[in-house]
């Protein structure tokens, strides 16, 4: 199967979806003329047309706004925020319009439209441009939201976004995009809402989703050493969120531990091992342990930076914990 960078992934889910459909258009800082702030949209202006490709000032509540104007009367627009980060000057257009429109309008109006962009951390780029907003944005009734980590995913689940009936925000990140994995050239689908098994195991379940999940299979190759199967799944979708996976994996381990760079408080690791116990209180052999993100903002410091995100170190000595090793 052949290899493309994670950007070139998403580029073609988007190109392929707005040769297919013409309502689906791409707004943005940047996306047209200067090929999108990472090249995700290099040569679809020239594709496409400035109508469809859109530059916008730097105003996300303004061009966000118009993107949730504009799926209310059939068009499909994907929005793209040069990061999660200043999608908090649009909060107000995503959860109070995009989100609630469909129920306020008594069912009138369907908002089918794509959030996208970079989330997480992305080096030494300071506290307010290094946090993590799925949590935030999966709090929300009325959202879909799903974190990608492999361009077959990224491809694979952005076109399922821009298919759908309702807003659905697609988080991504700038260490990423560069990356490159494996792609099949036929169309595919993968549906939102069902979590993937990136590798099996039988000791531990360790559950993730992001970038995340390249740094807990870098721990599990290292619990092998070890002798400790550790099992990755990779949730994909963060809301909805496949828990029948991640149950009856931890049914097969007896163990979990839940990694994400969010904050430790109203975190997925939270809501999950809350599920676990309800669901599998006669399977597991230990408390669900987590590993996230230190509850402090993200400083400069790369060594802070490194101290701050979960490490394979950190993630080891949570699997330990629960193994009682």
């Amino acid at each position: 199967m052949r290899e493309i960078q994670f950007r070139e992934a998403i580029r073609e889910a988007m190109t392929e979806e707005m040769r297919r459909d013409e309502s689906v258009y791409l707004m943005g800082e940047e996306v047209a003329e200067y090929n999108g702030a990472y090249k995700v949209s290099e040569g679809m202006l020239a594709e496409f047309g400035a109508k469809r490709v859109v530059d916008t000032p730097i105003s996300e509540l303004g061009f966000a706004g118009i993107g949730v104007g504009s799926a209310m009367i059939g068009l499909r627009p994907i929005i793209e925020f040069m990061t999660f980060n200043f999608s908090l000057v649009a909060i107000d257009q995503i959860i109070n319009n995009a989100a609630k429109m469909y129920q306020m309008s008594g069912g009138q109006f369907n908002i089918p439209i794509v959030f996208r962009g970079p989330s997480q951390t992305a080096g030494q780029l300071g506290a307010t441009h290094s946090q993590s907003f799925e949590n935030w944005y999966a709090n929300t009734p009325g959202l879909k939201v799903v974190s990608v980590s492999t361009p077959k995913d990224a491809k694979g689940l952005l076109k399922t976004a821009i298919r759908d009936e309702n807003p659905v925000l697609v988080m991504e990140s700038e260490q990423m995009y560069g990356w490159k994995g494996e792609v099949p050239e036929e169309e595919y689908l993968i549906p939102i809402g069902l979590a993937d098994i990136k590798k099996e195991g039988s000791d531990v379940t360790i559950v993730t989703f992001g970038k995340m999940v390249h740094t807990c299979l870098e721990t599990a190759a290292e619990l092998e050493k070890e002798g400790v199967s550790a099992e990755v799944i990779d949730m994909r979708s963060l809301r909805p969120i496949d828990y029948d996976t991640i149950i009856n994996s931890v049914k097969k381990t007896n163990r979990c531990v839940v990694v994400e760079e969010s904050w430790p408080l109203a975190s997925f690791s939270g809501e999950l091992a809350y599920m676990i116990q309800k669901r599998a209180f006669d399977f597991i052999d230990a408390p669900v342990t987590r590993v996230t993100g230190r509850d402090t903002s993200v400083a400069f410091s790369q060594p802070l930076v490194d101290y701050y995100l979960p490490s394979v170190k950190r993630i080891i000595e949570a699997v330990n914990s629960v193994m009682y090793r």
